[in-house]
Order: C-alpha cells, then sequence, then structure tokens
C-alpha cells in the first residue's frame, strides 16, 4: 500500500483483526453485487469505501424517481439512467481507486456462472425468487459464498450461504427452488427505507468479514429483523441432503 492508502485506510488498520494483512486481502477482492437498487446501494458504497480492488455491479433496470427513496447510491440529477452506471460514478466519487465494472444486462444461467467462478464472494440484492435462485446455483456451482439480502415492508432478513463448508445449506435448502413462493414487489407493499440500508449494509459486512478471514460469518443462521420493533431474531439453518442444488 502506498501512503494514501495508508491514511485512507488507517481506521481498519488500527484494528488488530484486520490490520495491514486484511485491507491488503480487501485490496486483492473480487465482489461482485447483483441488483444496484435498495439493498445494492448500501452495499456497493461501503464496498468501495471499503476498499474493495474490484466490484462487478450488474443491473439492467434504470433509475426512477420513486426509487430516490431508498436507493442511496442514485441521485436526482440520474433518474433514467442505468443504474449499474449510476452505482458505478457513486463509487468512484467515494474512492476512485476502485475498479468497477458496470454490466447493465439480465444474466441468464451461463453468464451467472461465469461471473461466480471470477468472484470471491457474491451479493445477491436482487427482488425476485427466480434470480435469487440463479445466484444461488451459479455459487454452489463455483464454490463461492454467496451472502443473500431481502427487505418488503418492515421485514427484513439476511444470511450466508458459503459452499465451502462440508455441511454448508445453500438458499434452496432454505427456500427450496421448486416451491411455489409469491414475489412481492416495493410498488405494490411499500418498504421502509432505512431498513434496506440497514440489511445492505449488512451484507457489505459479512462480505468484507468473509475476504478478510476474520470474526464467524452469518453461514448456517438467518437474521430477520423486525423494523417496527428493531428486533432480530436468529435461525439456525440446515442442510437438506435432498436438496437438488447442494444436496448429495
Amino acid at each position: 500500500m502506498n501512503d494514501e492508502q495508508l491514511l485512507r485506510y488507517s481506521r481498519h488498520i488500527l484494528l488488530d483483526e484486520i490490520g495491514i494483512e486484511g485491507q491488503q486481502k480487501l485490496l486483492a477482492a473480487r465482489v461482485l453485487v447483483i441488483g444496484a437498487g435498495g439493498l445494492g446501494s448500501p452495499a456497493v458504497l461501503y464496498l468501495a469505501s471499503a476498499g474493495v480492488g474490484h466490484l462487478t455491479i450488474v443491473d439492467d433496470d434504470d433509475v426512477d424517481l420513486t426509487n430516490l427513496q431508498r436507493q442511496i447510491a442514485h441521485t436526482t440529477a440520474r433518474v433514467g439512467r442505468p443504474k449499474a452506471l449510476s452505482a458505478s460514478e457513486a463509487v468512484a466519487a467515494i474512492n476512485p481507486d476502485v475498479r468497477v465494472t458496470a454490466l447493465i444486462e439480465r444474466v441468464d444461467d451461463a453468464r451467472l456462472a461465469e461471473l461466480a467462478a471470477a468472484s470471491d464472494v457474491v451479493l445477491d440484492c436482487t427482488d425476485n425468487f427466480a434470480t435469487r435462485h440463479a445466484v444461488n446455483r451459479a455459487c454452489v456451482a463455483a464454490r463461492v459464498p454467496l451472502v443473500s439480502g431481502a427487505v418488503i415492508r418492515f421485514d427484513g432478513q439476511v444470511s450466508v450461504f458459503d459452499p465451502r463448508g462440508e455441511d454448508a445449506p445453500c438458499y434452496s435448502c432454505l427456500f427450496p427452488q421448486d416451491q411455489a413462493f409469491e414475489d412481492v414487489a416495493c410498488s405494490t407493499m411499500g418498504v421502509f427505507a432505512p431498513l434496506v440500508g440497514v440489511v445492505g449494509a449488512m451484507q457489505a459486512a459479512e462480505a468484507l468479514k468473509i475476504v478478510m478471514g476474520v470474526g464467524t460469518s452469518l453461514a448456517g443462521r438467518l437474521l430477520l429483523l423486525d423494523g417496527l420493533r428493531m428486533e432480530w431474531t436468529s435461525i439456525g439453518v440446515g442442510r437438506n441432503a435432498g436438496c437438488p442444488v447442494c444436496g448429495t
């Protein structure tokens, strides 16, 4: 690290659990963020400020005025622009040293497999089960940790699915891909703005911990947040031996 980097990341370096070695791991890391909306916005901003070396941001949507209530990576001036590009501009404003690949595309299974295999950790910041399951399949196949988050109304959840663990569950163990789940959208159900910030920031924190190898991740646990009471509930998640994605 050069002198400017030592100064920029000094508050991380002061932490015994991180130090220079941990910060260097972040600078060398490649992180994939799927979705640059409510969850992806705070996630990419914290990943960038922490010094992740290469961020790949995937989103095929454009910034809409209704997004600005909660999607903090975007601005009024960027309404109508692709979210992936808008988020990359926000990242550059915070930390110009971070390399950003902005992909304005709806990725299919083959593309997700390619992107996941080139990443150290993947953040699922999407809002529908079909994409979440596609991301999960790609991460399981590539044996890359997945940090998953979701928020609707006043309820949030976050977990880590790490296929590198011998008995680690995957997303499909918790939400089987062959079961019907109703997708609920913010446009019809509403969402409490700060809650996506809380969950998105936690996704970033989990990703940073995984890259640096510090602390204990949320693998095997699902955290549920009641935003009205600001109460967390932790639920254990076990591997399903019959899971068609990760089961034996």
